[in-house]
């Protein structure tokens, strides 16, 4: 890594001459990543070296055995792939270095990572004794920066122990739950211990919403119009003396026998109900509220939010001068510096006014428990450093997402809002019935004037009659009644996760911690889990597999209070209230149990319990009653859960007599009795003999030609998108499965032009030309000049002819050849090609050399695929001729010493 010298000189800060830093080309600063170090380099000036550490140097091993249980929980520690070079550098620097500060960021992760590279550096004889300082900072500011110089301490080793937990309990489930997961659940990638926690909730508010019924009730509304010709519209909530609830009008009858008794009264204003109300405002950023926000009003995912933060938060060039323009993103904390109050206080007073001026500044109280060490709440470095002054130093997502944060920590000290709401009262004279009507209006905006939270789900949204404003009225005045409104409601499911929704229950559940989300959500779309549609979450079959399978072999370890309990017992560890290795010691003698206890579980005990969990799910109750696991295709069958090594499917207990299979993917009643609908019998082959039926599979509807039970593979064809599988019948069948058919011949070159369904839809064929079918084609009605038509703008495939042949390779006798590519000439031999250097002359090429670029390429391949090599290949590589023993010896020896060089020394223990 280069070195960057300030561009302020070598002359010392007087705030680093008062604290008493070394003198020049002493000190060393070591941070994480390589844009904070580029922003603190230049307010250190020439006495110091800052460089990155990139992350986390070190960490467990990929592999059984790096977390000890039996051996008092000791760890393996290994370097990354890319450390050691920046380890390196960073070692050379500190053997010139008096003292060596650790600046990485001021959280667990942060702490750990300084942690890390102490015991490394440590670890080597001239570095043994050297002066090691911890310093953190909540800004990358100057001020910030020299202040933590002059305040240096030492590793909190409670926050490094809590660190240690965290991981070792991490490892643990992953490398313990995963290969259970691998052998009795094929198809499943992984699990984790929050992970997994998360996974439950998507996959538990999916089961609600399948077993959610729909109920249909009615609200009535009437428009009056007052004696000023002004109209307002009020809903019925009291008929006949009594107070009618939700579903007090189930169904239209009961609406309309409603209407009949409210046509027929006059009206008055029985009570008008005036009072205002104060909306306070929302709390400064935390780290889950910022990406909760940020996904609400800006689209973007809890990654995005953290990556964009991340480069404010590292520091931004301002037209020559580089600062953090956010404080630490990663935190719980609600509280905000004197400091920052003071200066917010009179950005307010300046741009808004005093009536925008609380009366004193607003302080927040986190609950979170133990809230990530006490950190600031997310705010800019300087307020009156405005959006609009930053913008064209900013990308569009960065100066979005700041301007995000400036509103709402502006906000968090404003006045409140005050809205004056009214409820009127509209009786009937005869006491018969009682309409509401009511409004609100904002009478003074306060702090709604810059910012107001976003909300998930319209049930969060506020009353209905927000924003409205009602007519003057007093009581006792006379209203004309104007229409009647009978509507008609259904009741809906709860809504799928969002990403900020379920950053926010598992929040409120105290499950993981905020600074989390982002990779956890992220680990769930990688693994297939659930998939983001419409931004809110689906569980894909494969997630509620697991997560069926976690819930009856591992029910405690994915319990909701249990996960929030073991992150309570981390936070205590950070407390320094609670040994760490005993919270462990207490985990894994129970956990260990438990995965004991699955060591003789058979599959079918497995797939026995997945059927019951998951039963619900996949054979939901039909409308007409009929049993819903009654195999489709054999009639007596019963139709359950199957486990292969591809993961699972639907199939018939008749098995093998009964060869009927169908996806998981059956989400309602309807798609149940659609699958349930085929196969359809159409009638018999008069060829054959043989039934031909409609079908319908993993990739669409397809018809079949006999049943395959003899062990054949019965013949099958796709259905052209322009065909109705309802409508589909005999005859058309037969139509398809004989494709493809001719059309006739070419009038000018009198080759047949043929029609058939392909692996990408119909098409046409006429020598090596070939022509996809557009929508509105049917490829079994298609005439000579239509065909004729569209072949004509077709291009010809490219021969499958070699261009020119060489002769067989010396070492197999298999043909040389070289062949025409789409990015030009190139040879083959076997599975074996190799493209021809530019500007090669494919007639100019020799044995030699075809057999010179073969080898070279197989012995590319070889090295890379799966570390796998053919022989072939591998006698390539040395032109043809056979390796010299001795030097192959030679080479594997000198490999192993520097594999021994390079493997990292173990760390026993923490």
């Amino acid at each position: 890594m280069r070195l960057r010298r300030s561009r302020i000189g070598t002359q010392r800060p007087p705030f680093l001459e008062q604290s008493g830093v070394p003198l020049p080309g002493e000190n060393l600063v070591i941070v994480e990543s390589p844009a904070k170090a580029k922003t603190i380099n230049k307010y250190l000036g020439g006495d110091f070296k800052v460089l990155a550490s990139y992350g986390h140097v070190r960490d467990l091993p990929a592999r059984d055995g790096s977390v000890r249980p039996d051996a008092d929980f000791e760890m393996d520690w290994e370097l990354g792939d890319r450390s050691k070079k920046h380890l390196d550098e960073i070692a050379k620097a500190a053997k010139t270095a008096k003292r060596i500060y650790l600046a990485t960021d001021p959280d667990r992760e942060g702490e750990a990572i300084s942690w890390h590279v102490e015991q490394v550096l440590r670890s080597r004889r001239d570095l043994a004794h050297a002066d090691f300082q911890r310093i953190t900072f909540n800004e990358i500011t100057r001020s910030a920066v020299l202040d933590a110089l002059a305040n240096p301490r030492t590793i909190n080793r409670e926050l490094v122990e809590a660190y240690l937990a965290r991981r070792a309990l991490d490892y643990l489930v992953g490398f313990t739950l995963s290969p259970v997961l691998w052998r009795k659940l094929p198809g499943s990638r992984s699990a984790g211990r929050v992970q997994s926690v998360a996974l439950r909730l998507i996959c538990d508010r999916e089961s609600e919403i399948e077993a959610f019924r729909p109920q249909e009730f009615w609200s009535i509304e009437i428009v009056f119009r007052t004696t000023d010709g002004a109209e307002f519209a009020a809903r019925l909530t009291h008929l006949d003396g009594r107070k009618l609830d939700k579903f007090a009008l189930p169904n239209e009858a009961a609406a309309k026998a409603a209407v009949a008794r409210l046509e027929g009264a006059q009206y008055r204003i029985a009570a008008v109900e005036r009072k205002q109300a104060r909306r306070n405002p929302y709390p400064p950023f935390t780290t889950s509220t910022l990406q909760q926000e940020a996904s609400r009003k800006l689209g973007f995912g809890a990654t995005q939010t953290m990556r964009v933060a991340q480069r404010l938060y590292e520091g931004v060039d301002l037209g020559g001068e580089t600062v953090g323009l956010i404080t630490y993103m990663r935190t719980d904390g609600l509280t905000l510096s004197n400091e920052a109050i003071a200066q917010a206080r009179r950005v307010i007073g300046d741009a808004y006014g005093p009536d925008y001026l609380p009366a004193s500044p607003r302080v927040y109280k986190s609950t979170a428990k133990n809230a990530q060490e006490a950190h600031e709440a997310i705010r800019p470095t300087d307020l009156s450093r405005r959006p609009e002054d930053v913008r064209r130093f900013l990308d569009r997502d960065q100066f979005r997402l700041y301007e995000l944060i400036w509103k709402r920590t502006m906000a968090c000290q404003m006045a409140s809002a005050i809205l004056d709401q009214v409820a009127v009262d509209v009786a009937a004279t005869d006491g018969r019935a009682i309409l509401r009507a009511t409004g609100s209006v904002v009478r003074f905006d306060g702090f709604l004037k810059i910012y107001e939270e976003d909300r998930d789900d319209p049930a969060d949204q506020d009353d209905e009659g927000s924003g409205r404003r009602l007519p003057p009225v007093k009581e006792g005045d006379s209203v004309d009644r104007r229409t009647v409104r009978p509507e008609q409601h259904f009741t809906q499911p709860p809504p799928r996760y969002t990403e900020a929704s379920l950053v926010k229950t598992l929040e409120e559940l105290g499950i993981g911690r905020p600074s989390t989300y982002a990779s956890i959500l992220q680990v769930l779309q990688d693994r297939e889990y659930v998939r983001l549609e419409k931004k809110r979450f689906h569980p894909e079959d494969r997630g509620r597999l697991v997560t069926a399978f976690l819930r009856s072999f591992f029910e405690r370890y994915v319990e909701y209070d249990f996960t929030a309990k073991l992150e309570n017992q981390l936070d205590e560890i950070s407390g320094g209230r609670v040994d760490w290795k005993e919270v462990l010691r207490e985990f894994w003698d129970a956990f260990s149990k438990a995965v004991d206890q699955t060591k003789d579980l058979t599959i079918s005990q497995v797939i026995e319990a997945l059927d019951q969990e998951l039963g619900p799910h996949l054979f939901p109750p039909r409308a007409d009653g009929s049993d819903p696991r009654a195999c489709p295709s054999c009639g007596s069958g019963k139709l359950g859960l199957k486990l292969a090594r591809s993961g699972a499917f639907i199939g018939c207990s008749n098995y093998p007599e009964c060869r009927f299979t169908r996806p998981l993917e059956v989400v309602n009643a309807e798609a149940a009795e659609e699958v349930a609908a085929y196969p359809r019998q159409l009638g018999t082959d008069p060829e054959t003999g043989l039934p031909v039926s409609v079908r319908k599979g993993p990739y669409g509807f397809y018809v079949q030609l006999g049943e395959g039970s003899d062990g054949a593979k019965p013949k099958r064809a796709s259905l052209p998108k322009s065909r109705a599988p309802e409508e589909i019948d005999l005859d058309t069948a037969l139509a398809i499965l004989a494709l493809p058919r001719e059309v006739g011949r070419h009038p000018e070159t009198g080759e047949v032009i043929s029609a058939g369904i392909g692996r990408f839809g119909p098409y046409l064929k006429h020598g090596n030309v070939y022509k996809s079918l557009p929508a509105g084609d049917d490829v079994l009605e298609i005439g000579m000049n239509r065909a004729v038509e569209l072949l004509a703008d077709a291009k010809a495939r490219p021969s499958a002819e070699p261009i020119r042949t060489l002769g067989d390779h010396p070492q197999d006798s298999q043909p040389v050849a070289i062949f025409k590519g789409r990015y030009g000439p190139y040879l083959r031999h076997g599975r074996v090609m190799a493209s021809l250097p530019k500007g090669t002359d494919p007639e100019a090429v020799t044995m030699e050399q075809a057999v010179e670029l073969l080898a070279a390429k197989a012995g590319k391949d070889g090295g890379t695929k799966s570390g796998r090599k053919t022989s072939r290949a591998s006698s390539s590589s040395t032109g043809g001729k056979k390796a010299d023993p001795r030097k192959t010896a030679a080479k594997k020896d000198g490999a192993k010493k520097t594999a021994a060089r390079s493997t990292p020394r173990k760390a026993a223990g923490t």
